[in-house]
């Protein structure tokens, strides 16, 4: 008997490793899938609007970091953008690389990082709905996205794996990109406390947190130095892009007005897009509570602080952008279509369905980033 369950374990363990090969494979084929159909839609719009590369990729924020990066904190309300995106693309761009090439070629690297700790979180499946996210064009222009996503998530995959100098570091470089490091360093926080350990221990996971408060500490230190307010970056916030305190139901009363007939007559692509806003919202309320329910209360503390400040806004705005920043999200998903051996013919046929519709919606979004039209 045991001769013949010894005979059997390599042929199992071969299977396994050839699983997951093919799962790997998988993955790398839609990063570039996926990166491809984005691309292919900003080469439709240079042809047919006879539009340069900066006039395609350099649209909305994009001017503002690329603005950051040459000139430092010279333009009003540009301290709302934190520096560690612009100093990497300035870094890159001093070997001589234009500013806007290094800056996509970063983007999309860091894509691939964000993948990669995807698939470690929560297999192939959770990777692959993650770039056919319907905002994934943010993941390949120059904006904070893909190196936040890429810094956050092995942040926490780090962290889950209880290597705390890494996920502390990691958490470092979240920070320095975006403010949304914050919510990333008070849900590394719940983990460390409700991660097994002795109080000791996870005292010392706490301390650890210390290396990425510290850069978020900096960047309002450096602020009031040269503004004198502690407030200047809440300040840059709400008075570059109405950003102000407002109450959820007063927050949720102004992005509704969006939806109002003749409302913004001029911007038609206002409407539906401001319509995904509320339902962004609605599917990070759900993750919240599937998170809750589930005990996982670092990931529920991660997906429902970003809840709470977008609905305490003037109005939702940005929150299909930050739906790629909930990896808790993906790794549900991850989870429907995980099954054992092949799927059924009409299962594959709907997942393949699905697949196509997506890539339809991201070329979609696409298409409003890079034509200048409102992309969230």
């Amino acid at each position: 008997m045991s001769a013949t369950v010894a005979s059997r374990r390599p042929g199992r363990s071969s299977r396994r490793r050839a699983r997951t090969g093919a799962d790997a494979r998988l993955v790398v084929q839609a990063w570039f899938g996926t990166r491809l159909v984005i691309l292919v839609v900003a080469a439709w719009v240079m042809l047919r609007d006879h539009r340069s590369a900066s006039g395609v990729f350099g649209n909305w924020d994009v001017a503002h970091y690329l603005g950051i990066a040459a000139n430092g904190y010279a333009e009003a309300n540009s301290i709302a953008f934190f520096p560690g995106w612009p100093l990497l693309v300035r870094l890159v761009s001093s070997t001589g690389v234009p500013p806007l090439g290094a800056a996509i070629a970063l983007a999309l690297a860091a894509s691939g990082l964000a993948t990669a700790a995807l698939y470690r979180l929560g297999g192939a499946p959770a990777a692959i709905a993650w770039l056919l996210a319907p905002t994934a064009v943010f993941t390949v222009v120059p904006y904070t996205e893909a190196v936040f996503c890429a810094a956050a998530f092995w942040a926490w995959e780090r962290a889950s794996a209880k290597q705390w100098g890494a996920a502390a570091v990691l958490a470092a470089v979240a920070a320095s990109v975006r403010v949304s490091g914050v919510f990333l360093i008070a849900a590394l926080a719940v983990l460390a406390l409700t991660q097994a350990g002795a109080p000791r221990v996870r005292g010392r996971r706490l301390l650890w947190l210390a290396v990425p408060v510290s850069v978020v500490a900096a960047y309002l230190g450096y602020l009031y130095v040269i503004t004198g307010s502690w407030t200047a970056w809440l300040d840059a916030q709400e008075a570059g892009w109405a950003r102000g305190f407002a109450w959820p139901w007063e927050s949720l009363r102004h992005t509704l007005s969006v939806l109002e007939p003749g409302a913004y007559a001029d911007h038609p692509e206002w409407h539906w897009v401001f319509l995904a806003e509320i339902i962004s919202m609605a599917v990070g309320l759900v993750v919240t509570l599937v998170c809750l329910v589930r005990r996982r209360w670092g990931e529920a503390t991660w997906v429902g602080l970003q809840v709470v400040a977008f609905g305490t806004s003037y109005w939702f705005m940005s929150v299909n952008r930050a739906v790629l920043l909930w990896f808790p999200l993906w790794t549900e998903l991850g989870r429907i279509p995980a099954s054992r051996g092949r799927l059924p013919a009409w299962r594959a046929v709907l997942i393949g369905v699905l697949v196509l519709a997506a890539l339809a919606v991201q070329a979609v979004w696409s298409w409003l980033f890079f034509t200048g039209r409102w992309a969230s």
